[in-house]
């Protein structure tokens, strides 16, 4: 906690870091909208209650599990987020202790997928989720459902990402020896990393920071040697793309 705090604030208000949070001022509540007009979406438990609940789940976590280690990683988080035993950073916690879950469910310590990264990604959901469950009787299902759907997810993100990752390199690879200037270099690498809309001269101009003429005899040198083709359809502007093999 004291990495997540080492101002010992949260924004402007100072907090206590690395003890359990205390209800001196209000009950812990999370809470959105406008001062005057705030939505309550969840009041953790009493604050009396948090050593007695963190030794019950610390007992629990650090035990071999009669479930899914999966299903256990999403029931750490829900667990722990729903003890909300901190004054802040609660949520960051809960997604690196699934994540510690998830190391332990593949018995190593190196992933290819970030469910931390995913979660944001998907974080209103997330938090339509949280504030569900919580509110919502024992059945955790429908929670368990939503974690299991966004490590699906988070797992073909990463596919996809080191796909042109291996793409990028083997193209690379096979083109060694050949000159490619800077601006050729660069909108390679760009087509590579998900580039947006359609490849025409004049976006390769204000891309690279050229003329028109160079734009267009960069593009020529590269369709020449087989790196580019013209899409098909033509009309008033030409586009581009990577050829076969180098597409994704």
């Amino acid at each position: 906690m004291t990495a997540l705090f080492p101002t010992g604030r949260s924004g402007m208000t100072k907090i206590a870091v690395g003890r359990w949070r205390d209800d001196k001022s209000d009950p812990m509540q999370v809470v959105s909208g406008p001062i005057g007009r705030e939505k309550v979406h969840y009041q953790a438990p009493e604050a009396k209650r948090i050593p007695l609940e963190m030794r019950v789940f610390l007992k629990w976590f650090n035990n071999p599990q009669a479930i899914d280690p999966v299903l256990a990683a999403g029931l750490a988080h829900l667990w722990f987020v729903t003890i909300h035993p901190f004054e802040d950073g609660n949520g960051r916690m809960a997604r690196a202790i699934a994540d510690m879950a998830l190391a332990r469910s593949e018995k190593s310590t190196q992933r290819f997928y970030s469910m931390p990264a995913q979660i944001r990604q998907e974080r209103n959901a997330y938090y339509e989720m949280l504030e569900k469950t919580q509110k919502g009787g024992l059945d955790i299902t429908p929670w368990l459902e939503w974690f299991l759907g966004c490590l699906d997810r988070a797992i073909d993100g990463a596919e996809h990402i080191l796909t042109g990752i291996f793409h990028k390199a083997h193209f690379w690879e096979a083109h060694t020896h050949k000159p490619f200037n800077e601006r050729q270099r660069a909108i390679i690498n760009r087509l590579f990393d998900d580039f947006e809309g359609k490849l025409t001269s004049s976006k390769w101009a204000k891309l690279a920071n050229c003329s028109q003429d160079t734009a267009l005899r960069d593009i020529d040198d590269l369709v020449k040697c087989g790196v580019l083709v013209k899409e098909p359809g033509g009309g008033r502007s030409t586009s581009y793309a990577l050829a076969d093999p180098w597409i994704r």
